[in-house]
């Protein structure tokens, strides 16, 4: 049997194996830390004159927390509904354009909250006169919303 003259390399002493035990021993420490920091930033003396946030913090109102749970699109339908009841549909078309221009992942639920917006219009100022306000925002959405709420 002929051995081999070169000498036979050791597996996993690279690069990948040094930063494979940096990690291992550094991931531990990282993650002890961050739990110690949290856990010592909750008020556990239950008084909410703290500015520190309390693990259950009654204080929240549900309308705050329903808006928080609510989708970009949403509240901005709810914000473009009460324009068009406080101004007129004119004003809640013109910043539903601006809203879509601004972030253009609105566009996709731009038909439906010009329909809403339509829709809405024909409650508040019958069909003639929230026919009078169409504009093509969205593709005529606006007025198809008219269109359904009158027909």
């Amino acid at each position: 049997m002929k051995h081999s003259t070169t000498p036979q390399t050791r597996r996993g002493r690279g690069p990948a194996r040094r930063i494979g035990r940096s990690l291992a021993f550094v991931l531990p420490v990282v993650l002890v830390l961050s739990g110690t920091l949290a856990v010592t930033r909750v008020n556990w003396s239950g008084d909410s004159s703290s500015p520190v946030l309390t693990a259950a913090d009654a204080s929240v109102s549900k309308a705050s927390s329903r808006a928080a749970a609510l989708a970009p699109h949403e509240v901005l339908r709810g914000r473009l509904l009460t324009e068009l009841q406080e101004e007129d549909p004119g004003v809640a078309l013109t910043h539903l354009q601006e809203a879509v221009d601004d972030r253009p992942a609105l566009a996709r639920h731009c038909a439906s909250i010009a329909r809403s917006l339509g829709r809405a219009a024909v409650r508040v100022y019958g069909p003639t006169r929230a026919q009078s306000y169409s504009r093509p925002v969205c593709d005529t959405s606006y007025a198809s919303g008219v269109l359904a709420a009158h027909g």
